[in-house]
């Protein structure tokens, strides 16, 4: 047999496994590199951060958080315009090949350790109940889904009653809205004729 023939044979056998093995593992390093969004100390702007997760998965990028591992951080594929993103939000990243993404895979669902991978699918549709003209400074869940850059929509009565809660899949309540109390101004401004108002229109929707 010819030494032609036999090459021809072995690579038959097995020379295109070894050949697509071997171009395999040269476009692994630049396939696998991830992209991690710290969330411990290190981390620049935590609820940028948040923010960023959110905005991810508005763009359909599949994220995984990463339960109790620096803090919870989030780790996803990597690409340019996500480590723009961060830039541009003041969101401190680390750029990771896949060798070192495994590893922290393996530590975060290894049997011994109180971690967990979640992965994230899609972006929640997010509610706060909160009366006509208040404004994002009355809450501080507002204030930080503002600052975070979180799209959400405030709910009152009318859509209680009119059963659109179910369209979402987080609604935010303060203490107030379900004991009577009047609110956290009521020691300060409970004499201003804003906050009369306020408490006027509170009670007829109670009442009606």
């Amino acid at each position: 047999m010819k030494i032609s023939e036999m090459f021809n044979r072995l690579f038959t056998r097995i020379g295109f496994s070894v050949f697509t093995i071997l171009i395999f593992a040269a476009t692994t390093p630049l396939s696998a590199q991830k992209l991690l969004i710290p969330m411990d100390l290190s981390q620049t702007d935590h609820l940028k951060a948040y923010g960023l997760a959110y905005w991810g998965l508005t763009k359909n990028i599949e994220i995984d958080w990463l339960l109790n591992y620096r803090a919870g951080s989030f780790i996803m594929d990597y690409a340019d315009n996500i480590a723009a993103e961060c830039r541009i939000r003041g969101v401190y990243f680390e750029q990771i090949d896949g060798a070192t993404a495994s590893q922290i895979y393996s530590e975060v669902q290894g049997e011994n350790t109180n971690m967990d991978a979640v992965r994230l699918e899609k972006p929640p549709k997010i509610a706060v109940y909160t009366p006509p003209g208040s404004r994002p400074w009355d809450d501080a869940v507002t204030l930080a889904l503002e600052y975070a850059e979180v799209k959400y929509d405030k709910v009152w009565d009318e859509e209680v009653i009119g059963d659109k809660l179910k369209e979402y899949d987080w609604l935010h309540l303060h203490h107030e809205d379900f004991t009577g109390q009047y609110g956290k101004f009521f020691s300060t401004f409970a004499a201003a004729p804003w906050y009369i108002q306020q408490v006027a229109l509170l009670e007829s929707t109670a009442k009606s």
